[in-house]
């Protein structure tokens, strides 16, 4: 009785602990001044930026949230969204940094 309930708390732990990582990759919080420098941003792009990337993250925090295939219906939605809003704010160039940038996150993060 006691092996078992060790085995099911270390179960229920470690299932705590790949919930917390999974959502941790989902936290898409960055530092805006070096993403400013890196794409070269105009003091208007900034606040655009800043204020699309608020949106995006805390889209991103509620897809974590979810379960299975939702979760990645709701993340691919964010994704491209993002992307849809910064292709209107940023300059061809500052753009497909961007895209290189996000996607390189996405991967690290195994969310693609």
């Amino acid at each position: 009785m006691v092996a078992m309930l060790s085995m099911t708390m270390t179960f229920a732990e470690n299932e705590n602990a790949a919930s917390l990582n999974n959502i941790e990759a989902y936290d898409m919080k960055v530092n805006m001044k070096k993403l400013a420098q890196t794409l070269s941003l105009t003091k208007d792009q900034m606040e655009s930026v800043t204020e699309i990337h608020k949106t995006f993250a805390a889209e991103m925090m509620f897809a974590a949230q979810s379960k299975g295939e939702e979760r990645n219906k709701m993340a691919e939605k964010a994704i491209n969204k993002d992307l849809a809003y910064m292709n209107y704010i940023l300059s061809d160039e500052q753009y497909h940094k961007y895209v290189m940038l996000l996607n390189i996150t996405l991967l690290n993060r195994g969310l693609r």
